[in-house]
């Protein structure tokens, strides 16, 4: 077995980043992530919103644990769609099933 240096990233929660006219303490994360990952990340550090930052570590965004939700349970999910892509995007409400 080889074994592979692993580079970890984490979380400062005493730095504060506003983004989207909120402070962000929450846990950062690249804007390659998949939706899947994300929700876990977001189960793992029982947090309601993750600070989506670019290649250079810049803040671009900030994704809510509900606006993921919506996405997972909608028709056009898929397993390989990114917070990227969902950043830029407006989410459809779900049709409820009565």
């Amino acid at each position: 077995m080889t074994p592979t240096q692993t580079q970890c990233r984490v979380a400062d929660p005493a730095s504060t980043t506003v983004v989207d006219g909120m402070e962000a303490y929450g846990p950062r994360v690249c804007d390659d992530m998949t939706v899947e990952v994300a929700l876990a990340v977001m189960a793992g550090a029982r947090v309601e919103y993750l600070t989506v930052c670019d290649g250079d570590d810049q803040s671009t965004g900030s994704i809510t644990l509900a606006r993921l939700a919506v996405l997972r349970a909608s028709s056009t999910y898929t397993d390989r769609i990114r917070l990227r892509d969902v950043l830029g995007s407006r989410l459809r409400p779900v049709p409820v099933r009565g």
